[in-house]
């Protein structure tokens, strides 16, 4: 798949869901509640133990039915043992040319974190792919729609305090998709599953 048909699918559900733990086993028993219930786009953070193998195996186990990216993937070196291990896109809390260079050379989109307009620009000129507005929490949906007012050219993913309830604001003023860890994630699997339903219909009218 070329560079924009994996960003497409990543973010087609307009969430993608993020994975962090601290442990393999409830990490991968998190992915594991998360895709049985629906989600189609994940990132594994690389603040998780043994995170790329958690890549490798997901990518083995569920084929082209979901989309498995790494994230707070900060250097060089690190973008590329996650292209290695299987991962089809890189998401960053910060902004590294580096980083964007690697996951490009290899075909693969990446998605830095931003946080002004200054940044959006710089990452929009590096080429980047969609931009992670983190942590939103520092930001209201309203912001979103400033920006893009100026900046329509942004695809911004607000990541960092994104809630069931909020979400919709969030696309609704313009982001293109949202990133979710534990809002989403949290409680056992008939919980995710039907929060997750309740998510992807927000999403949907939104």
């Amino acid at each position: 798949m070329y560079r924009w048909e994996i960003t497409q699918a990543a973010l087609a559900q307009r969430v993608f869901a993020i994975v962090r733990s601290d442990s393999y086993d409830h990490a991968a028993d998190t992915a594991d509640t998360l895709l049985s219930a629906g989600i189609s786009s994940l990132e594994i953070s690389l603040t998780t133990p043994f995170a790329l193998e958690l890549v490798s195996t997901l990518r083995r186990e569920v084929g082209d039915d979901a989309v498995i990216g790494a994230g707070t993937v900060l250097d060089a070196a690190s973008a590329r043992m996650a292209v290695d291990s299987g991962a089809r896109f890189l998401v960053s809390p910060n902004l590294d040319a580096d980083v964007i260079a690697t996951g490009h050379r290899y075909g693969i989109p990446v998605f830095p974190g931003v946080s002004t307009p200054t940044e959006i620009v710089r990452a929009l000129e590096l080429g980047a792919d969609a931009l992670k507005l983190f942590p939103a929490s520092g930001h209201a949906p309203s912001w979103i729609k400033d920006v893009r007012a100026a900046l329509p050219q942004a695809a911004l993913l607000p990541t960092g305090g994104v809630t069931i309830e909020n979400a919709p604001d969030w696309i609704a003023a313009g982001a293109v998709a949202c990133g979710m860890g534990s809002a989403l994630s949290a409680g056992d699997r008939e919980e995710v599953a039907k929060r997750t339903v309740d998510l992807l219909a927000r999403l949907a009218e939104a």
